[in-house]
Formats: C-alpha cells, sequence, structure tokens
C-alpha cells in the first residue's frame, strides 16, 4: 500500500498498473481478430450468401478478381522497387536539380516526366510517396502520379494499336490527361493543406550497407502495405463487373451526357490497367468519341484499386479530396477535348 507521502511499499508492486485494461492491442491479437473475423464472414457467406449465387456469376466474380490482381500486381511490384530505388540510392539534390524550385513551375515539369515511366497507376502511387519522402513538393509529385499511367510510351501505343486510323483519340488521350495532371496539382498546390496529406516515411540510409537496408525495408513495408489495399480494390471492382447488367450500360449510350459520364463511372469500377483499357474503350462502338475518351482519362486516375492504394499510403483525408477533385477535372477535360476532336 502507499502510506500517502509519495513512498511505496511491497504491497504496491502486486497492484496492476495504472493503464489496466486500456493498453492497445499488440499487432498479434489484431491478426488474431482480424483473421476469426474474415472466418466469420467466410462463413457466413458459403452458408447465407452461396445458396444464392449462380455459378456463372460466382465464376465472373473469380475471373474480373483473379485478373485484376495479376494485371496490376508486377506494376505494383515494380511502382514499390523504383520508389524503393529513390528512396535509398537517389540524394535530394538530383530532385532539386531537374525540378525547379518554384512548385508552381515544378508541376508542369513532373507531368511532363510522367511520360518516360512505363508503368500503370499501381506503380504511380509508390513512386510519387518516394519523391515526397525525398523532399519533391507534394503537389508535383500529385501531377506526376496522375501523368505517368495515362501518356507513357506504352499506353498511347496501345491505343494507337486499339484505335487504328485514330490517331486523334492517342492525341486527345495525351492532352487530356496531361491537362488534367497538371490542373489538379495547380489546384492541390492552391487549396491543399499539410494536414490532409500523410507523406509516407522512410529510413535514412548511411553508407553503402545503410542504403541498401533502407531499400530492402522500403521495399517489405510498400509491399506488405500496399498489397492488402489492391486485394481490396481488386475485389471491390470484381463484385462491380459481376453485378451490373450489360443491357444498363447499352440503354444510354445514345444520350450525349448521360454516356460519358456513364463510362466515366465505368472506368472507375472497373479497374482496368492503363495498359488495357483501350482495348475495352475500341470494344464499344455503340459510344461516341467523347464517351470513350473520358474513360481512358479517367481510368488512370480514378478507380477502385488506385483510390484503396492511395488512403493507405496518403490517408482517407487525402483521398476524400483529392479524388472528387481529379474525377471532375477529368470529366471536364476530356468533355471539352472531345468536343474539339469531333
Amino acid at each position: 500500500m502507499n502510506d500517502g507521502a509519495g513512498l511505496r511499499t511491497a504491497d504496491d508492486d502486486l497492484l496492476p498498473p495504472a493503464d489496466w485494461g486500456r493498453r492497445p492491442a499488440s499487432p498479434g491479437t489484431r491478426a488474431v481478430w482480424a483473421f476469426g473475423l474474415l472466418a466469420a464472414v467466410l462463413v457466413t457467406g458459403r452458408v447465407w450468401v452461396a445458396p444464392g449465387v449462380e455459378a456463372r456469376a460466382l465464376d465472373a466474380w473469380t475471373t474480373m478478381f483473379v485478373a485484376v490482381c495479376v494485371q496490376a500486381l508486377p506494376f505494383l511490384v515494380f511502382g514499390v522497387a523504383l520508389s524503393a530505388a529513390i528512396t535509398a540510392f537517389v540524394p535530394p539534390s538530383v530532385w532539386r536539380r531537374v525540378l525547379p524550385r518554384r512548385p508552381g513551375a515544378a508541376v508542369p515539369v513532373a507531368g511532363a516526366m510522367g511520360a518516360v515511366l512505363p508503368g500503370c497507376e499501381c506503380a504511380s502511387v509508390p513512386v510519387a510517396g518516394g519523391l515526397m519522402a525525398r523532399g519533391v513538393a507534394p503537389a508535383a509529385a500529385l501531377t506526376f502520379l496522375l501523368a505517368a499511367p495515362a501518356i507513357n510510351p506504352i499506353v498511347l501505343t496501345a491505343t494507337a494499336v486499339a484505335f487504328p486510323g485514330s490517331p486523334e483519340m492517342v492525341v486527345g488521350r495525351f492532352a487530356a490527361s496531361l491537362v488534367v495532371a497538371v490542373l489538379a496539382g495547380w489546384t492541390w498546390l492552391l487549396v491543399g493543406k499539410g494536414e490532409w496529406l500523410t507523406v509516407p516515411s522512410r529510413p535514412q540510409a548511411q553508407g553503402a550497407a545503410g542504403r541498401v537496408e533502407a531499400f530492402r525495408q522500403a521495399m517489405q513495408h510498400d509491399i506488405m502495405h500496399a498489397g492488402g489495399f489492391l486485394v481490396v480494390g481488386a475485389a471491390a471492382a470484381a463484385t462491380i463487373n459481376a453485378v451490373i447488367p450489360a443491357a444498363w450500360v447499352t440503354g444510354v449510350a445514345g444520350i450525349p451526357v448521360a454516356s460519358v459520364l456513364l463510362l466515366a463511372l465505368l472506368a472507375v469500377l472497373m479497374s482496368i490497367c492503363s495498359e488495357a483499357d483501350a482495348f475495352v474503350a475500341a470494344s464499344l462502338p455503340q459510344f461516341s468519341t467523347t464517351a470513350r475518351l473520358a474513360f481512358l482519362v479517367v481510368g488512370p486516375m480514378v478507380d477502385l484499386k488506385l483510390i484503396a492504394l492511395q488512403a493507405g499510403f496518403f490517408g482517407r483525408r487525402f483521398v476524400v479530396r483529392f479524388v472528387p477533385l481529379t474525377f471532375v477535372l477529368a470529366v471536364g477535360v476530356s468533355a471539352l477535348v472531345g468536343g474539339l476532336l469531333t
């Protein structure tokens, strides 16, 4: 017992600590609870949901889920490796030489840099996080994040192949995507607040061995962190694709405004990799050029797996502000550019 004078006695050691019952759960305990919750969901789905699901719908869901994961995973790994390499081996002075000091001027330069990275949106998220960790202005890094998956050479080549004899689709996609990325970067520079964005932390590298260790730690952290969000986004996209009837899509193809909005929303929900989305757009000839351009511009910048990855890297407060901004800009610029093309 305590004698009231601030002295402890032997009996005090037998008392529970002051924060008894209020200690945070350990990672192992959280993992057990998460596994138990997942098992409960699977059992509930097997008992209550599975009997009412047709085998064809389940096959479609499984095919879409696996396709999104398999399609995106190599680019995600590539992006994580590139981000870790930027963090560990590229000194901050390099970015000070490449990018203008003024963030407003750095935004369009970062957008142009997106034309040289052959990757999809899954790769651009960790790379943008690595740029921020090395001191690049968030507005410039976010511009790169939006531009890289839409205007790189592989995507533009795939678009040209999907639309033979229609170079306006390639030009329109490049111009609209770059304009959206730069406008989004400038807008974030003007109205964005530091507390809205969580900049990923990176270990400090000292010496050759330290740089290798920093690379390994960044790779391990990002691949484990982003992989889970990729799975969540893929599951959501597969569910949407299995649920939406095809008749709903074709029924509004002839309505100009509705068709643009519909394909923009489908680009978000379908979550197709930017290297393959041009072939999907080309398979929808019943839609106008403007609507299909909106599909090509919105998809690499706003889709379910990308939203999940952004939330994992930069936080929910960032996503609820940046995603609507990007979507509105992408739809508006696509409509303007599409109108000029036709």
